[in-house]
Protein backbone atom coordinates (compact mmCIF):
# COMPACT_ATOMS: atom_id res chain seq x y z
CA UNK A 1 0.00 0.00 0.00
CA UNK A 2 1.88 3.20 -1.07
CA UNK A 3 1.71 6.54 0.07
CA UNK A 4 -1.22 8.48 -0.59
CA UNK A 5 -3.20 5.38 -1.68
CA UNK A 6 -6.51 3.81 0.22
CA UNK A 7 -7.12 0.43 0.08
CA UNK A 8 -11.09 -1.13 0.07
CA UNK A 9 -12.02 -4.38 1.17
CA UNK A 10 -15.34 -5.67 -0.16
CA UNK A 11 -16.63 -9.28 0.44
CA UNK A 12 -19.87 -11.02 1.14
CA UNK A 13 -20.92 -10.75 4.97
CA UNK A 14 -18.49 -13.04 7.41
CA UNK A 15 -15.46 -12.67 5.09
CA UNK A 16 -13.71 -11.56 7.48
CA UNK A 17 -13.33 -7.83 6.29
CA UNK A 18 -13.09 -6.35 9.91
CA UNK A 19 -10.49 -8.56 10.98
CA UNK A 20 -8.48 -8.64 7.91
CA UNK A 21 -8.89 -4.35 8.03
CA UNK A 22 -7.71 -4.74 11.80
CA UNK A 23 -4.87 -6.15 11.31
CA UNK A 24 -3.20 -4.61 7.96
CA UNK A 25 -4.20 -1.33 9.97
CA UNK A 26 -1.72 -2.41 12.71
CA UNK A 27 0.79 -3.58 10.17
CA UNK A 28 0.98 -0.55 7.45
CA UNK A 29 -0.24 1.84 10.91
CA UNK A 30 -2.80 3.70 8.78
CA UNK A 31 -6.19 3.92 10.35
CA UNK A 32 -9.36 1.66 9.51
CA UNK A 33 -12.87 2.55 8.91
CA UNK A 34 -15.88 0.57 8.38
CA UNK A 35 -18.50 1.77 6.35
CA UNK A 36 -21.56 0.13 8.20
CA UNK A 37 -20.16 1.37 11.10
CA UNK A 38 -20.05 5.30 9.97
CA UNK A 39 -23.04 5.27 9.02
CA UNK A 40 -24.75 3.65 12.05
CA UNK A 41 -22.73 6.61 13.81
CA UNK A 42 -24.13 9.39 11.51
CA UNK A 43 -27.82 7.75 12.21
CA UNK A 44 -27.90 7.55 15.60
CA UNK A 45 -28.89 3.44 15.54
CA UNK A 46 -28.01 0.03 14.26
CA UNK A 47 -27.84 -1.31 10.93
CA UNK A 48 -31.00 -3.19 11.97
CA UNK A 49 -32.94 -0.66 13.26
CA UNK A 50 -32.27 1.36 9.65
CA UNK A 51 -33.84 -2.12 7.28
CA UNK A 52 -36.38 -2.52 10.13
CA UNK A 53 -37.46 1.37 9.99
CA UNK A 54 -36.73 2.27 6.40
CA UNK A 55 -35.95 -0.73 4.83
CA UNK A 56 -33.05 -1.51 2.25
CA UNK A 57 -33.06 1.03 -0.48
CA UNK A 58 -32.56 3.83 2.06
CA UNK A 59 -29.79 2.04 3.53
CA UNK A 60 -27.86 1.79 0.38
CA UNK A 61 -28.39 5.27 -0.83
CA UNK A 62 -26.66 6.03 2.46
CA UNK A 63 -23.98 3.96 1.35
CA UNK A 64 -23.50 5.54 -2.11
CA UNK A 65 -23.93 9.47 -0.68
CA UNK A 66 -20.93 8.06 2.35
CA UNK A 67 -18.86 6.87 -0.50
CA UNK A 68 -19.22 9.80 -2.86
CA UNK A 69 -17.97 11.99 0.19
CA UNK A 70 -15.09 9.55 0.62
CA UNK A 71 -14.08 9.28 -2.47
CA UNK A 72 -13.53 12.71 -2.60
CA UNK A 73 -11.10 12.91 0.19
CA UNK A 74 -7.11 12.25 0.38
CA UNK A 75 -5.49 10.08 2.44
CA UNK A 76 -3.80 7.15 3.34
CA UNK A 77 -6.69 4.49 5.03
CA UNK A 78 -8.27 1.03 4.63
CA UNK A 79 -12.16 1.07 4.19
CA UNK A 80 -14.31 -2.14 5.06
CA UNK A 81 -17.43 -1.84 3.58
CA UNK A 82 -21.26 -3.83 3.49
CA UNK A 83 -21.36 -6.86 1.91
CA UNK A 84 -24.23 -5.54 -0.33
CA UNK A 85 -22.23 -2.46 -1.07
CA UNK A 86 -20.69 -3.33 -4.49
CA UNK A 87 -24.42 -4.30 -6.13
CA UNK A 88 -25.15 -1.00 -6.99
CA UNK A 89 -23.58 -0.04 -10.30
CA UNK A 90 -22.64 3.60 -9.04
CA UNK A 91 -21.34 2.25 -6.05
CA UNK A 92 -18.61 0.39 -8.01
CA UNK A 93 -17.40 3.47 -10.00
CA UNK A 94 -17.11 4.96 -6.47
CA UNK A 95 -15.00 2.37 -4.95
CA UNK A 96 -12.85 2.37 -7.75
CA UNK A 97 -12.25 6.16 -7.19
CA UNK A 98 -11.61 5.53 -3.40
CA UNK A 99 -9.02 3.32 -3.93
CA UNK A 100 -7.34 -0.36 -4.72
CA UNK A 101 -10.30 -2.98 -4.54
CA UNK A 102 -9.53 -6.08 -2.43
CA UNK A 103 -12.13 -8.44 -2.65
CA UNK A 104 -12.24 -11.23 -0.37
CA UNK A 105 -13.42 -14.46 -1.80
CA UNK A 106 -15.37 -17.23 0.62
CA UNK A 107 -17.60 -20.04 0.65
CA UNK A 108 -21.19 -19.90 1.10
CA UNK A 109 -20.31 -23.26 3.82
CA UNK A 110 -17.43 -20.81 5.15
CA UNK A 111 -20.36 -18.20 5.80
CA UNK A 112 -22.61 -19.87 6.94
CA UNK A 113 -20.61 -21.70 9.65
CA UNK A 114 -19.07 -18.11 11.25
CA UNK A 115 -22.86 -16.67 11.10
CA UNK A 116 -25.07 -19.26 12.27
CA UNK A 117 -25.42 -17.73 15.69
CA UNK A 118 -25.34 -14.69 14.41
CA UNK A 119 -28.59 -12.37 15.16
CA UNK A 120 -27.55 -9.16 13.88
CA UNK A 121 -27.56 -9.90 9.96
CA UNK A 122 -31.00 -8.92 9.01
CA UNK A 123 -30.67 -10.44 5.33
CA UNK A 124 -30.20 -13.95 7.25
CA UNK A 125 -33.33 -13.97 9.14
CA UNK A 126 -34.71 -16.54 7.99
CA UNK A 127 -35.49 -20.21 7.35
CA UNK A 128 -32.74 -21.11 5.54
CA UNK A 129 -30.10 -19.00 5.99
CA UNK A 130 -27.32 -21.33 4.15
CA UNK A 131 -29.70 -21.27 1.32
CA UNK A 132 -29.92 -17.92 1.18
CA UNK A 133 -26.49 -16.93 1.59
CA UNK A 134 -25.94 -19.20 -1.87
CA UNK A 135 -28.45 -17.16 -3.24
CA UNK A 136 -27.15 -13.87 -2.28
CA UNK A 137 -23.49 -14.71 -3.53
CA UNK A 138 -24.32 -16.01 -6.65
CA UNK A 139 -26.45 -12.83 -6.99
CA UNK A 140 -23.73 -10.75 -6.20
CA UNK A 141 -20.44 -12.72 -7.38
CA UNK A 142 -20.11 -10.73 -11.28
CA UNK A 143 -20.53 -7.29 -9.02
CA UNK A 144 -17.77 -8.23 -6.72
CA UNK A 145 -15.53 -9.78 -9.40
CA UNK A 146 -16.02 -6.81 -11.64
CA UNK A 147 -15.66 -4.39 -9.32
CA UNK A 148 -12.19 -6.25 -7.51
CA UNK A 149 -8.15 -5.15 -8.51
CA UNK A 150 -7.43 -8.30 -6.37
CA UNK A 151 -9.28 -11.00 -5.48
CA UNK A 152 -8.07 -13.53 -2.64
CA UNK A 153 -9.51 -16.92 -2.14
CA UNK A 154 -9.71 -16.04 1.88
CA UNK A 155 -11.17 -19.21 3.55
CA UNK A 156 -8.25 -21.26 2.15
CA UNK A 157 -5.45 -19.02 3.32
CA UNK A 158 -4.51 -18.35 7.16
CA UNK A 159 -4.54 -14.63 8.16
CA UNK A 160 -1.00 -14.21 7.72
CA UNK A 161 -0.84 -15.12 3.85
CA UNK A 162 -3.92 -12.74 3.93
CA UNK A 163 -2.26 -9.98 4.83
CA UNK A 164 1.32 -10.91 2.67
CA UNK A 165 -1.01 -11.12 -0.32
CA UNK A 166 -2.82 -7.58 -0.05
CA UNK A 167 0.38 -5.75 0.84
CA UNK A 168 2.51 -7.78 -2.43
CA UNK A 169 -0.78 -6.92 -4.35
CA UNK A 170 -1.15 -3.14 -3.22
CA UNK A 171 2.24 -2.31 -3.74
CA UNK A 172 1.67 -2.66 -7.53
CA UNK A 173 1.14 0.11 -9.70
CA UNK A 174 -1.62 -0.04 -12.23
CA UNK A 175 -0.40 1.01 -15.03
CA UNK A 176 -2.98 1.70 -19.12
CA UNK A 177 -1.40 1.25 -22.39
CA UNK A 178 -3.51 2.71 -25.55
CA UNK A 179 -2.58 1.57 -28.99
CA UNK A 180 -4.99 3.52 -31.45
CA UNK A 181 -5.55 2.89 -35.09
CA UNK A 182 -3.93 0.28 -37.01
CA UNK A 183 -1.07 -0.56 -34.03
CA UNK A 184 -2.54 -4.10 -34.28
CA UNK A 185 -0.84 -4.00 -37.72
CA UNK A 186 2.62 -4.43 -36.94
CA UNK A 187 4.75 -6.71 -39.29
CA UNK A 188 2.66 -6.00 -41.30
CA UNK A 189 2.04 -2.48 -42.43
CA UNK A 190 4.85 -0.21 -43.70
CA UNK A 191 7.37 -2.48 -41.97
CA UNK A 192 10.63 -0.32 -43.27
CA UNK A 193 9.07 2.77 -40.86
CA UNK A 194 7.44 0.48 -38.33
CA UNK A 195 9.99 -2.56 -38.41
CA UNK A 196 9.12 -6.64 -38.68
CA UNK A 197 8.05 -7.15 -35.34
CA UNK A 198 4.26 -7.53 -34.85
CA UNK A 199 1.84 -6.94 -32.36
CA UNK A 200 2.57 -10.00 -30.70
CA UNK A 201 5.85 -9.24 -30.06
CA UNK A 202 5.20 -5.72 -28.45
CA UNK A 203 2.39 -7.16 -26.60
CA UNK A 204 4.80 -10.26 -24.79
CA UNK A 205 7.36 -7.03 -24.56
CA UNK A 206 4.92 -5.30 -22.51
CA UNK A 207 3.95 -8.31 -20.39
CA UNK A 208 7.80 -8.91 -19.40
CA UNK A 209 8.08 -5.70 -18.15
CA UNK A 210 5.23 -5.64 -15.95
CA UNK A 211 7.05 -8.83 -14.31
CA UNK A 212 10.06 -7.06 -13.94
CA UNK A 213 8.69 -3.81 -12.40
CA UNK A 214 6.00 -6.13 -10.42
CA UNK A 215 3.57 -3.43 -11.95
CA UNK A 216 0.08 -4.30 -12.74
CA UNK A 217 0.04 -3.26 -17.01
CA UNK A 218 -3.24 -3.34 -19.18
CA UNK A 219 -3.03 -3.30 -22.90
CA UNK A 220 -6.06 -2.09 -24.78
CA UNK A 221 -5.78 -1.67 -28.50
CA UNK A 222 -9.05 -0.16 -30.57
CA UNK A 223 -9.21 1.79 -34.15
CA UNK A 224 -12.36 3.65 -33.36
CA UNK A 225 -11.44 6.86 -31.76
CA UNK A 226 -15.17 6.70 -29.52
CA UNK A 227 -13.61 3.27 -27.93
CA UNK A 228 -10.40 4.90 -26.91
CA UNK A 229 -12.30 8.21 -25.27
CA UNK A 230 -14.37 5.18 -23.25
CA UNK A 231 -11.03 3.39 -22.39
CA UNK A 232 -9.19 6.98 -21.16
CA UNK A 233 -12.64 8.04 -19.18
CA UNK A 234 -12.89 4.54 -17.60
CA UNK A 235 -9.29 5.03 -16.49
CA UNK A 236 -10.92 7.72 -14.14
CA UNK A 237 -12.98 4.87 -12.25
CA UNK A 238 -10.51 1.94 -12.27
CA UNK A 239 -7.62 3.18 -10.20
CA UNK A 240 -5.27 3.35 -13.58
CA UNK A 241 -1.81 5.14 -11.93
CA UNK A 242 -0.70 5.95 -15.24
CA UNK A 243 -1.08 5.90 -19.22
CA UNK A 244 1.21 5.07 -21.94
CA UNK A 245 -0.51 5.85 -25.45
CA UNK A 246 0.03 5.52 -29.40
CA UNK A 247 -2.82 7.65 -30.36
CA UNK A 248 -1.68 6.23 -34.00
CA UNK A 249 -3.06 9.25 -37.17
CA UNK A 250 -5.37 10.64 -34.17
CA UNK A 251 -2.56 11.83 -32.73
CA UNK A 252 -2.78 15.06 -35.42
CA UNK A 253 -6.68 15.64 -35.49
CA UNK A 254 -8.14 14.25 -32.16
CA UNK A 255 -9.33 16.90 -29.86
CA UNK A 256 -11.81 14.38 -28.47
CA UNK A 257 -8.79 12.17 -27.46
CA UNK A 258 -7.38 15.44 -26.20
CA UNK A 259 -9.60 16.24 -24.37
CA UNK A 260 -10.26 12.53 -22.63
CA UNK A 261 -6.50 12.78 -21.57
CA UNK A 262 -6.62 16.12 -19.84
CA UNK A 263 -9.49 15.08 -17.76
CA UNK A 264 -7.28 12.00 -16.23
CA UNK A 265 -4.94 13.55 -13.58
CA UNK A 266 -2.18 10.80 -13.85
CA UNK A 267 1.10 10.40 -15.65
CA UNK A 268 0.64 10.14 -19.12
CA UNK A 269 3.16 9.57 -22.01
CA UNK A 270 2.35 9.79 -25.63
CA UNK A 271 4.74 7.07 -27.62
CA UNK A 272 5.56 6.90 -31.53
CA UNK A 273 7.38 4.41 -33.11
CA UNK A 274 9.18 6.11 -36.07
CA UNK A 275 10.63 9.59 -35.86
CA UNK A 276 7.63 11.69 -36.58
CA UNK A 277 9.50 14.92 -36.72
CA UNK A 278 11.18 13.16 -39.77
CA UNK A 279 8.17 11.83 -41.50
CA UNK A 280 5.27 14.00 -43.05
CA UNK A 281 4.53 17.57 -42.37
CA UNK A 282 1.22 16.33 -40.75
CA UNK A 283 2.62 13.79 -38.82
CA UNK A 284 5.21 16.66 -37.23
CA UNK A 285 1.51 18.29 -35.84
CA UNK A 286 0.40 16.31 -31.88
CA UNK A 287 -2.39 17.67 -30.97
CA UNK A 288 -2.69 15.28 -27.72
CA UNK A 289 0.98 15.53 -26.97
CA UNK A 290 0.24 19.25 -25.01
CA UNK A 291 -2.37 16.86 -22.65
CA UNK A 292 0.62 14.10 -22.04
CA UNK A 293 3.38 14.79 -19.59
CA UNK A 294 6.44 13.58 -21.99
CA UNK A 295 6.20 12.58 -25.99
CA UNK A 296 8.95 9.92 -26.74
CA UNK A 297 9.28 8.81 -30.44
CA UNK A 298 11.33 7.44 -32.57
CA UNK A 299 12.71 4.65 -30.41
CA UNK A 300 10.87 1.78 -32.15
CA UNK A 301 8.84 -0.48 -29.75
CA UNK A 302 11.84 0.28 -27.02
CA UNK A 303 9.87 3.29 -26.48
CA UNK A 304 6.59 1.71 -24.72
CA UNK A 305 9.25 0.74 -22.23
CA UNK A 306 11.01 3.74 -21.91
CA UNK A 307 7.36 5.32 -21.16
CA UNK A 308 6.77 3.00 -18.59
CA UNK A 309 9.78 3.76 -16.68
CA UNK A 310 9.06 7.13 -17.18
CA UNK A 311 6.10 7.02 -15.42
CA UNK A 312 7.47 4.48 -12.44
CA UNK A 313 10.31 6.82 -11.93
CA UNK A 314 8.01 9.88 -11.92
CA UNK A 315 4.77 8.94 -10.24
CA UNK A 316 5.93 11.09 -7.35
CA UNK A 317 2.71 13.10 -5.94
CA UNK A 318 0.63 12.54 -9.37
CA UNK A 319 -0.35 8.99 -7.78
CA UNK A 320 -0.85 9.84 -3.95
CA UNK A 321 -4.36 10.50 -3.87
Amino acid sequence: MRKGQNLVLIGFMGSGKTSVGVKLSYRLQVSVEDTDKLIERREGRSINEIFADDGEEYFRQLETELLGELAGKNGSRIYSVGGGTPVRTENRGLLKRLGKVVYLRVSPETVYERLKNDSTRPLLQCGDPLGRIRQLMEERREAYETCADVIIDADKLDMESILKRIVEETEKMKLLVINGPNINFLGIREKSVYGTQDYRYLMDMIKKKGEETGSEITVFQSNHEGAIIDRIQEAYFDGTEGIVINPGAYTHYSYAIRDALASIQVPKVEIHISDITKREEFRKISVTAPACDRQIYGKGLDGYLQAIDYILDNCGSSCEG
